[in-house]
């Protein structure tokens, strides 16, 4: 069997020997972590961020800034005025009331199919609707429903002109 011991003395080192070579590979060892730390401290912090516009007071501070803010609602607190409705186009005499209405108004939805309304002139989509019969549409486009508010929004428009234009979308999808 083959001990340390013997194998010290087949390489020729001492007990002290080796402790001195395990003591120094140790000085030798910390000494090249410090130096590894201070080589990468320095080449950090010799950067001049000054000129960095991500290092910028404004950027910091946008960074910084929170996600969202929390208020107290004062029911005695001046209300938002409300925004004045807007005006529907007058129609000339030779223009259907309805189709004036529909492009004023009822197209920011309808036109593209906004939160569920039923595109302009799309069959399938207004049979159901149509099926329950024009007073009901007349209803729901001057009281509103769902997501459509009351007159689309616009509370200075006609009945009259809100069932012309319901009567307009009616047409173009049969």
């Amino acid at each position: 069997m083959i001990t340390s011991s013997s194998l010290r003395a087949q390489r020729g080192m001492s007990t002290v020997e080796s402790a001195i070579a395990v003591a120094v590979g140790a000085i030798g060892m910390v000494l090249g972590i410090v130096l590894i730390v201070q080589y990468a401290t320095t080449s950090y912090t010799n950067r001049d961020s000054r000129n960095e516009s991500s290092m910028s007071h404004d950027a910091i501070m946008a960074r910084l800034k929170p996600v969202g803010e929390i208020g107290m609602y004062d029911p005695n607190a001046p209300q938002p005025v409300a925004a004045k409705p807007v005006a529907v186009a007058a129609a000339s005499p030779s223009a259907n009331k309805g189709e004036a209405t529909f492009k004023g108004v009822c197209s920011a939805c309808h036109g593209a199919g906004v939160m569920g309304a039923p595109k302009f002139g799309d069959k399938a989509a207004w049979a159901p609707r149509v099926a329950k019969g024009l007073d009901v549409l007349y209803v729901s486009a001057i009281k509103g429903k769902n997501a459509m508010p009351a007159k689309g929004g616009n509370p200075a428009i006609a009945d009259d002109d809100i069932k012309a234009a319901v009567q307009y979308m009616v047409n173009a999808a049969k």
